[in-house]
């Protein structure tokens, strides 16, 4: 199947459903102008792949919540986590390549689920809408929060009298969003160069931290490595909750594959494009994360002398107690911020063309303020507001709770995995009830795609069960993981919205994508 790049570019264009519905225009839509300010392509493959792979970063991601895992099942979490993260990821990499082949669009999700969905398209497509958009907003809140995290514990390591405030890492998180933002307004042209250069700091800076690490740390053993199951620390009783709490670690790693679909409308030949760039990610950064998972425990010492910290950050204990150098730990944490602040700047742009998907589609309240885009910044300049907006506050959660950290991961993980969940389990319906409506495009599973979906699903399902679990017991409501009731709260906000103003306003997705 050929898509019609150009159409899609510049506004609204027919598209033939794998249903024959006529989708009518809002009111919005046919009063003044019918075409929408479009986005100008111009990223090829190779920006895309970089883009892709350092917005999962993956090995640095890995250092930086590993605190989750080595509380709740240790080397054994992480390790064998990982290793079914990986699979699991690919999986779900490939389920939703196929689609992006079909409809390499902004908005992605909620235009399959519009399309795909058995029954009340409108509506589901809607609601997935939301969950993507808070999914992303959330997800792209963890950079910054990792990065002031890094930052409060070089201050901890260099001045053991300063004494960190939870309000402390809320305003670094503030002023990390600065420099990403400054980018994305300014630097737009520079975007393909900035992602090519990232995607070689993702790859050169591993061995640069993994050498020092394997040649000055300590040894562990592999008994260690390999069968060392630490459930002692969080308080949780069951060995299998323990272990699946320590997925999370692994599996935040490995979320947000999808951000490169995201900007599919700046896209050079975006329906093989995209595909590509999405699944050769996943294998790149699985490869890398597990080689330096399995480096970092060999070198890293005992478990206890990490969690037990004064900085609180148990990477940087571990660079510590190798190179014996407050200069040197420090100077290998920061090669694990500045892929953090590309990651930061990818995610920042990714959720800014979904964010202005949504809206262009009357997805938003507001939807005719938030679908503009600058003429002179030639961006979604008030999409990019709004996201940073959102940034800005979800940080806030940290100064209320001491996990924070944990739930933030969790709320992010936890609702893209579900609008993951959502499309892939109406393509396997469809490819049960009627696959020949399903118009393929050039990237295809075939005869693997039904046992493909539905271990996915099961993957996604068991995953999505205890990413809201507090990641230590007895529960309090200091330590609760909140990312469940934020979610359902989001849920809940999308049906009232539904109900005032999206039955009205939202007729599905507007751009369409026509075969040549």
């Amino acid at each position: 199947m050929e898509f019609s790049e150009i159409e899609m570019a510049h506004g609204y264009s027919e598209h033939k459903l794998p249903r024959d519905t006529v989708r009518k225009p809002s009111p919005s839509q046919s009063q003044g102008s019918q075409r929408k300010p479009g986005l100008e392509r111009y990223l090829g493959f190779l920006p895309m792949l970089a883009f892709a792979a350092t917005l999962q970063a993956s090995w640095e991601a890995i250092g930086a919540s590993m605190s989750a895992g080595l509380e709740n099942g240790g080397p054994v979490a992480l390790i064998y986590g990982l290793i079914l993260t990986i699979i699991g990821s690919l999986g779900m990499a490939l389920s939703l390549a196929e689609l992006a082949s079909i409809t390499p669009v902004a908005g992605a999700q909620y235009h399959w689920t519009y399309d795909l969905a058995p029954c009340a398209p409108r509506f589901l497509s809607f609601m997935q809408g939301w969950i993507t958009i808070f999914a992303w907003w959330a997800n792209t809140a963890t950079s910054p929060f990792l990065i002031g995290t890094q930052i409060k514990a070089l201050a901890v390591q260099s001045n053991p009298n300063y004494i960190p405030k939870p309000w402390h890492t809320t305003l670094i998180i503030w002023a990390v969003l600065l420099i990403p933002l400054a980018v994305n307004i300014y630097g737009r042209r520079l975007l393909p160069a900035v992602e090519v250069i990232g995607g070689i700091i993702h790859i050169v800076f591993f061995p640069a931290v993994l050498i020092p690490l394997v040649v000055l740390g300590s040894r562990n053993s592999s008994k260690f490595v390999w069968t060392y199951f630490e459930n002692s620390t969080s308080g949780w009783q069951n060995d299998g909750v323990i272990w699946s709490i320590g997925l999370l670690t692994a599996v935040y790693t490995f979320s947000g594959f999808d951000g490169v679909v995201h900007m599919a409308e700046e896209v050079k030949d975006a329906r093989r494009t995209v595909p590509r760039s999405m699944v050769y990610s996943v294998l790149i950064n699985g490869i890398v994360a597990l080689g330096f998972t399995i480096g970092l425990l060999y070198t890293m010492g005992s478990v206890e002398d990490a969690l037990n910290t004064p900085t609180g950050y148990p990477l940087l204990e571990i660079l510590y107690a190798a190179t014996k150098s407050n200069a040197a730990a420090s100077g290998m944490l920061m090669m694990f911020m500045l892929p953090g602040f590309v990651a930061l700047l990818n995610g920042l742009a990714s959720v800014t063309r979904l964010t202005w998907a949504f809206a262009r589609d009357e997805g938003l309240p507001f939807s005719s303020y938030f679908v503009h885009v600058s003429s002179w910044h030639k961006i979604p300049l008030r999409a990019l507001i709004l996201v940073s907006t959102a940034i800005v506050l979800l940080a806030m959660i940290n100064i209320g709770s001491t996990t924070a950290f944990n739930a933030l991961l969790s709320l992010a993980t936890l609702a893209q995995y579900i609008s993951y969940l959502i499309p892939i389990t109406f393509l396997l319906i469809k490819r049960i009830r009627a696959p020949q409506e399903v118009r393929w495009g050039s990237f295809r599973l075939g005869c693997w795609g039904i046992p493909l979906n539905i271990f996915v699903i099961m993957y996604g399902l068991y995953i999505v069960i205890f990413l809201p679990f507090p990641p230590r017991y007895p529960v309090t409501a200091k330590n609760m993981n909140y990312a469940a009731p934020v979610f359902l709260a989001v849920v809940f906000f999308a049906i009232i919205d539904w109900l005032v103003r999206g039955h009205k306003r939202w007729q599905g997705p507007r751009i369409k994508v026509t075969p040549e």
